[in-house]
């Protein structure tokens, strides 16, 4: 199983509150229901920060997490036109682009 974590910020002018309405309640319904995500996608998170007294503040406001079986599972869904038309240019609705970090990984189960 792969696993890619993307850290997002949101675009420059819109509220923390709004970033996430929109990430919630917009983006990950339409990233749901192109049928692509339903065919290689095993497992599609979006998370965002709560506030956790005496920690940092957080570097990001939000986190998703995109979980695939394999690499061609991954090209096969990024490289789709649903994906290409509706869902990768909403990103820029919301998404600073710029300032997306992103990592890759095999996740092993420790506890």
């Amino acid at each position: 199983m792969i696993k890619f974590v993307f850290l997002i910020n949101r675009v420059e002018g819109m509220s923390f509150e709004r970033f996430v309405a929109y990430h919630r309640e917009h983006h990950a319904p339409l990233f749901s229901s192109i049928p692509e995500a339903r065919r290689y996608v095993r497992k599609y998170t979006v998370s965002h920060p709560v506030p956790a007294e005496n920690h940092p503040r957080p570097a990001y406001d939000g986190l998703t997490e995109i979980w695939f079986e394999n690499w061609a599972d991954h090209d096969a869904f990024f490289a789709s036109e649903n994906y290409q038309k509706l869902v990768h240019p909403d990103e820029a609705a919301f998404i600073d682009l710029d300032s997306v970090a992103v990592m890759v990984t095999e996740e092993k189960a420790v506890l």
